[in-house]
Order: C-alpha cells, then sequence, then structure tokens
C-alpha cells in the first residue's frame, strides 16, 4: 500500500469515528436527567409556556427525527442558536469568542511541557545517578501526581498571598494583571500586550500542563537511557564520531519516537482538563463554555462543542500518523505493515 493510499485510509476511517461520537452524545443529551425546555423557562414557567418551548424548539417530534436534524446541522456546519446559555445567539458566534482563550491556553499548556519536561527529562537520561538525575525525577514524579483541580486551588491561594510570602505583588508584577481573569488578546504583537496575556495565562498552563510535563520527563529520562546504549550508537563512538552529534543525530532524534503518542495523546486530555481549569481561573473558553452549556441543557450548543472536539480528537490522530513518519524514517505510509 502506497503512502497516500495509508493516508486516504486514515482519513476515510475517520468518517465512522465522528458519526459514532455524534451519535453518543445525541444519546446522552437527550437522555439526560435536565429538560432543555423547563431549562429555557425556568422555574416559574407554566405548563402552556413549558409545551410552547418544547414546540418552537423541536422537542415535541418524534426522536429519529430530531436525530436526522441533528446529524444534518452538524455535518453542514449549521449549528444554530444558543437556547438558554446565551438565549438566541448563533453558536459560531460564542465559539469566535469563546475559542482564543481556550487555544491561548493550549497553546502554552503544551509548550511550556515540551520546553521544560522535555529537556530536563534528556538531561536526566545523560547524566544518570547524579543530583540532578534525581532532582528531575523527583520533579516528574510530584508534579504527574498532582491533580489539576487541587493544583489550580492551590495555585490561586498562593498567588493571592503572594506578597506576604514571596515579598512582591504577582498582580503588579512588570504587568498589571489579575490572577482569576480572561487573558486580553488584542494586538498581541505588541510587547507589552503579549507579555500581559502571557502572564495572565501562566498560572492555568502551568497546571493545565502539570501533568504533562511530568510525563515528558520521566518517558524522556527513559527514553534517553534506553537509546544512549544501543548498537549504533556505540558504533557511532568506536568510528570516532563527536559526542555532540551522536546526542543530537542519534539519541535526541531516537528518543524522541516514544514520546510521540505520549505528547499527541496528552492533547486529548487537555480537552477535559481545560474544562476545570478554565472555571477555577475564570478563563471563559472553551471548557467553561462546555461547562455551562452542559448543566444548562443548551442542547445546540453542546451538541456543536462536543463536534468540535470530536474533530480534533481525530485530527491529533492523524498528526500523530504524521510526526512519527518524520521522527522515525523506518515508519512511514509505505510498506507491507502499513
Amino acid at each position: 500500500m502506497s503512502r497516500w493510499s495509508y493516508f486516504a485510509r486514515r482519513v476515510l476511517l475517520m468518517i465512522p469515528i465522528v458519526f459514532f461520537g455524534t451519535t453518543i452524545t445525541f444519546v446522552i443529551l437527550r437522555m439526560g436527567p435536565i429538560d432543555p425546555a423547563a431549562a429555557v423557562i425556568g422555574a416559574s414557567g407554566d405548563t402552556e409556556a413549558y409545551t410552547s418551548v418544547r414546540r418552537s424548539l423541536g422537542l415535541d417530534q418524534p426522536l429519529w427525527l430530531q436525530y436526522v436534524d441533528y446529524l444534518r446541522d452538524l455535518f453542514t456546519l449549521q449549528f444554530g442558536y444558543s437556547w438558554v446559555v446565551n438565549r438566541g445567539r448563533p453558536v459560531w458566534e460564542l465559539i469566535g469568542v469563546y475559542a482564543p482563550r481556550t487555544i491561548w491556553l493550549g497553546f502554552w499548556s503544551v509548550m511550556l511541557p515540551l520546553f521544560v519536561g522535555l529537556p530536563l527529562g534528556f538531561y536526566a537520561g545523560l547524566n544518570p545517578n547524579t543530583l540532578s538525575d534525581y532532582v528531575a525525577s523527583f520533579g516528574g514524579i510530584v508534579w504527574r501526581a498532582m491533580p489539576n483541580f487541587w493544583l489550580a486551588v492551590i495555585f490561586v491561594a498562593v498567588l493571592t498571598q503572594s506578597e506576604q510570602l514571596f515579598g512582591f505583588q504577582w498582580e503588579s508584577w512588570l504587568v498589571e494583571t489579575n490572577i482569576v481573569t480572561p487573558p486580553e488578546l488584542q494586538r498581541l504583537w505588541v510587547p507589552e500586550n503579549f507579555f500581559g496575556a502571557f502572564k495572565a495565562i501562566l498560572p492555568a498552563a502551568l497546571v493545565l500542563g502539570s501533568a504533562s510535563m511530568g510525563n515528558e520527563m520521566r518517558i524522556g529520562r527513559t527514553a534517553v537511557l534506553e537509546t544512549k546504549n544501543e548498537n549504533y550508537v556505540e558504533t557511532a563512538r568506536a568510528k570516532g564520531v563527536p559526542g555532540r552529534k551522536i546526542v543530537y543525530k542519534h539519541v535526541f532524534r531516537n528518543a524522541l519516537i516514544p514520546l510521540v503518542p505520549i505528547i499527541t495523546g496528552e492533547a486529548f486530555l487537555l480537552l477535559g482538563g481545560s474544562v476545570l481549569v478554565e472555571t477555577v481561573f475564570s478563563i471563559n473558553g472553551l471548557g467553561y463554555l462546555f461547562y455551562a452549556a452542559t448543566i444548562n441543557a443548551d442542547l445546540p450548543l453542546v451538541g456543536s462543542l462536543m463536534f468540535f472536539f470530536i474533530l480534533l480528537s481525530v485530527g491529533i490522530n492523524i498528526v500523530q500518523d504524521l510526526l512519527y513518519t518524520l521522527i522515525d524514517p523506518r515508519v512511514g505510509y509505505g510498506g507491507e505493515g502499513a
């Protein structure tokens, strides 16, 4: 099977996965404990208003017809309007308002572990059984063990009392920001605005990426330890290849191979963890929007966000396959094993 045939097959496999995910979402929403019509009219609504709302929302139609309409709207990207959270506002408009904050949070939640956890893990692997190795290994275990929701509360408490604990006030340090507030993402090309947005998102990004940082540090150390004792590394040493070239060309590149599924797999955890972290830090991103839509049975909003998350998850799998091909020359879309 050729490379492009394999890639086309992977893309086609997305269709049943997306279809199954959206079907499960519909079943859970329609069989959930919250009645959307009751959520719309509130506790003071009478029977006549309740019936009218159900009719206007199409909830009085047969379930199979609601399901067909639900799938048709999703796959044609007709997400409709919010029923409860922001009644009458287009879902696309809400996603456009809330998504940039989640993207900003997710970006730094991935970058910080990559540029902190991964180098520390590689350094510990190159210097085993030293003080730095012990410190990095212990730090990785501690970071990995901390639950996101607990760490978020601790961060808020510590940063609130930063002046008493560390002698400086976090909110006014360098740039004026709040601890629990959405980041301002306007005109990020201005250095002051960029740093302010980065500082505002930094505590939440550290919390959300904490488990990833611990994982990458621990597995990166193990991968380097295993790789640097491989036969091809010993052969390169015997041929007189400089040590730095061996490390960068042979050790680091091959040590990245087992980390690819770890890094891409943690992106799935960021989707779920962002709901808790965004709520604690008042980020008001897609995680918070999804939480609000779920508890209020806002079916168009929940269904659209779940559809978006499903597409993102499936897309990450495709990226994972591409990364394998780029990093490991032995893995590709061609060959009998593909």
